[in-house]
């Protein structure tokens, strides 16, 4: 009877496992999700936005940024080539910081790149302060608010990265990168959230397309620029702390359905937004 329980032990450690394993791997596979959606979304700035400007064509971006290049703001113009320029770099190089590989094998680059990474984070952050308060942007006050609330977010992340990587506490800084990455990815979760909401929708429904104004689009903004990013990660860093492996399934579903929409929210935005732009150069 003893050595059939023991001979059981195996099996019962598989089972206790596998939940938690499942949350490791879908909280790898949203990261690997999302860094293509990103990525994918960086062609899309530099192909539209580079090729028209080499073009001399930037009264193109007009069709695309309701207030893009303004002729007369000099300083309105400044702030979005700057704005665009370093969301492209900033984009590309926290792909990079976040592949294991790369901070294995290349520390000397990893620091480097994080270093770009953070002066990016914080120039985007405060040429989009400018933008949305200086220059104006559309949609309403609290759109306004929670881009704004997410840039102070972004060079709160930035500033405590830079502080723990200063005092080589490598675990904290590691964690405010994750939390730098999830916030500045709130513009490219915005724009993938609301593009799978018309997708399900088909049309615009709780918002107004003309004014971009509407209790959905004020709610999308504080859920992607101000909650979710932070939010996630917490939830998700307590399932794995959590000896429980129902709170790893559940964690583990959670994330599932995270991978789902950020996917599908990509391909909605990549077939909506992204590629017709590229295609009409």
């Amino acid at each position: 009877m003893e050595n059939a329980i023991a001979g059981l032990a195996p099996y019962q450690r598989a089972v206790t496992q596998w939940p938690s394993r499942a949350l490791s791997w879908s909280g790898r596979t949203w990261f690997v999700v999302a860094l293509l959606g990103q990525l994918l979304f960086a062609a899309y700035v530099l192909g539209f936005f580079g090729v028209t400007a080499l073009r001399g064509e930037v009264a193109r971006w007009a069709k695309v940024l309701p207030r893009g290049w303004v002729e007369g703001d000099l300083a309105g113009n400044l702030a979005l080539l700057l704005h665009l320029g370093f969301a492209f770099v900033m984009l590309l190089a926290g792909a990079l910081q976040l592949w294991p590989r790369v901070r294995r094998a290349l520390p000397a680059f990893h620091r480097w790149n994080g270093r770009m990474y953070l002066c990016c984070c914080v120039l985007v952050s405060i040429a989009g302060l400018y933008m949305v308060w200086a220059r104006g942007a559309v949609g309403d006050l609290g759109q306004h608010v929670a881009i704004s609330i997410n840039a102070l977010l972004i060079l709160l992340c930035a500033f405590m990265a830079w502080r723990a990587a200063r005092a080589r506490q490598f675990d904290r800084h590691q964690l405010w990168v994750l939390r730098l990455f999830l916030s500045v990815s709130g513009v490219w979760l915005f724009r993938i959230g609301l593009m799978l909401w018309l997708v399900l929708n088909q049309g615009p429904v709780g918002f107004d397309p003309e004014t971009f104004t509407g209790p959905f689009l004020t709610t999308l903004a504080f859920a992607v620029y101000v909650f979710a990013p932070i939010t996630v990660l917490t939830l998700f860093q307590r399932a794995r702390a959590s000896h429980s492996p129902r709170v790893h399934l559940l964690g583990a579903l959670g994330m599932s359905a995270l991978i789902a929409l950020t996917f599908l929210g990509t391909l909605a935005a990549s077939a909506l937004l992204w590629l017709p732009k590229l295609a009409s150069l």
